[in-house]
């Protein structure tokens, strides 16, 4: 794959077939169009090109942090295995948010290419306020000689998939319905660093995980069922994420995980969290011997739910 960061360094061939958008989740309804792309210049014999923005220009035109669902790194990772052959990341910021949008194709798109078609979802929208809708994109291609194709959008049980939809999934605690609408389980990145080893003495070793980015969504606080990639390995674990009310060590959140048939340390390692199942509320104990017994039950539940979902 060919990720690049100015049109300077892009030279398209003569035969181009573009997708806009900042495909966060890259979810089912985005692999829709990113598949179509591929599909479309199979037929054409011309290769594909996604253009996304860095940071979320949500984040830039004042409404605040978004909560990602996925990092660029890893959009670009998923978009490669798909089979997507360039990425063009542009740097969004509040001077190319003025942009109107005959200006962005223009100096972003066409210049110094050849684009046949540009293939966008049902509900794109571009230029300053995202004011432009498909039928300007219609307008621009008339102009400058591209195809435009829309792709319907993705349903799920009558429910259309859009990243919204998947971040509010993630603050009830339904990462398993999430998974459904992302095409993958959610995940998070991070490294384990060293915690008070309080689990290891309740007879469950916990890895407490820095999180790569602080820009991701987090689940609703609770426990879950997760599976974790670790040097190439898998194993089935249960995560809580939360305050630890039982112990009252303050307002800081931890995440940590307790990972099922695992011998060895962990710590420095990089690790990759995958959300499987929503458990329970994390809860305040009474006795120590009260949160073990319940350790035991979770435990259990993610060994059923993991063996009746054939995972691993």
């Amino acid at each position: 794959m060919n990720v690049i960061s100015s049109t300077k360094e892009l030279r398209f061939g003569n035969k181009s077939v573009v997708t806009v958008g900042t495909y966060d989740g890259v979810h089912e309804g985005h692999r829709a169009i990113l598949n179509r792309v591929l599909q479309k210049a199979n037929e054409t014999a011309g290769q594909s090109i996604v253009v996304t923005f860095d940071p979320h220009p949500k984040e830039v035109v004042g409404r605040g942090k978004v909560g990602l669902l996925t990092t660029l790194d890893e959009r670009i990772a998923i978009m490669e295995e798909l089979g997507i052959e360039n990425v063009l990341v542009l740097k969004f910021t509040h001077e190319f948010s003025q942009q109107t949008s005959r200006e962005f194709y223009r100096n972003h798109i066409i210049t110094n290419s050849t684009v046949t078609d540009v293939i966008v979802g049902y509900d794109h929208s571009f230029g300053k306020d995202r004011s432009s809708n498909i039928s300007d994109l219609e307008t621009l291609g008339k102009e400058y000689n591209f195809n435009v194709e829309v792709v319907p959008p993705t349903s799920i049980d009558g429910d259309i998939v859009s990243s919204t939809k998947i971040r509010n999934l993630l603050k009830e605690g339904s990462v398993d319905r999430a998974a459904l609408y992302l095409g993958n389980p959610y995940f998070l990145n991070g490294i384990v660093i060293t915690g008070d080893r309080r689990g290891a003495t309740l007879g469950f070793p916990t890895a407490n995980i820095k999180l790569s980015s602080e820009f991701k969504i987090l689940p609703k606080d609770g426990v879950y069922c997760v599976s974790a990639e670790l040097e190439n390995n898998k194993f089935i674990g249960m995560m809580n994420i939360g305050y630890r009310p039982t112990f009252k060590t303050g307002n800081e959140k931890y995440l940590e995980v307790n990972l099922f048939d695992f011998e060895g340390d962990l710590y420095n390692k990089n690790i990759k969290i995958n959300f499987l199942k929503w458990i329970r509320e994390e809860k305040v104990f009474k006795t120590k011997e009260d949160l073990i017994t319940q350790l035991h039950s979770d435990r259990g539940k993610c060994q059923s739910y993991t063996a009746a979902s054939q995972i691993l």
